[in-house]
């Protein structure tokens, strides 16, 4: 929270709230945004898909009009493709072979939203509102447990969705300067 409060105070500073136009200037909140779509996808298994002949994939056979299921939240855990996958660290992608990764589906390693041509319909308008709510609700707020919460409870609720098991209690301060808030 801290650098990203750092760099939107440099790129934006607390006289104003975030634009869309601020966001490509913003790779560290981007990078916070990859971060979460790699461990909190909103849909974990993406809709199933019918094989439409049989295939060998990794050397398991696929017969034809198999069903099958792209686990996405697996995909963003797996120890052979990220490093320390359990942890949440938004600088694995500002530098490396992740700075391209991009989340609109033709980088396999993060498809929050699936990929190919069952990719879901909103995915360009889905990664904007992450971008600017998350950016607006970051850049605008201080952000702090409840009294006597040590530690965010991170737990999912397993669905269609992915959800907090916990919902999300927390205490917000504003940041910016009171004008800012003006509409």
């Amino acid at each position: 929270m801290k650098k990203a409060h750092e760099e939107m105070d440099q790129v934006i500073g607390r006289d104003r709230r975030l634009k869309e136009s601020d966001i490509p200037k913003l790779p560290y909140f981007q990078a916070i945004c990859k971060e979460t779509y790699r461990k909190h996808p909103s849909t974990p298994l993406n809709l199933p898909r019918i094989s439409s002949e049989p295939c060998q994939v990794n050397g398991y056979y696929i017969p034809e009009n198999t069903r099958l299921n792209v686990n996405i939240w697996a995909i963003g855990r797996d120890p052979d493709v990220w490093n320390n996958p359990l942890e949440f660290m938004p600088e694995r992608f500002l530098s490396g072979k992740n700075a391209k990764i991009d989340p609109r589906g033709n980088d396999f390693e993060l498809i929050p939203f699936g990929a190919g041509r069952r990719i879901c319909a909103g995915t360009r308008m889905g990664i904007v509102l992450v971008h600017y709510i998350l950016g607006t609700l970051v850049h605008s707020f201080d952000w702090k447990l409840p009294n006597g919460v040590r530690e965010l409870d991170m737990e999912e609720s397993f669905g269609l969705a992915l959800q907090k098991k916990v919902p999300l209690a927390a205490l917000v301060t504003p940041r910016l300067n009171p004008s800012a808030y003006i509409s």
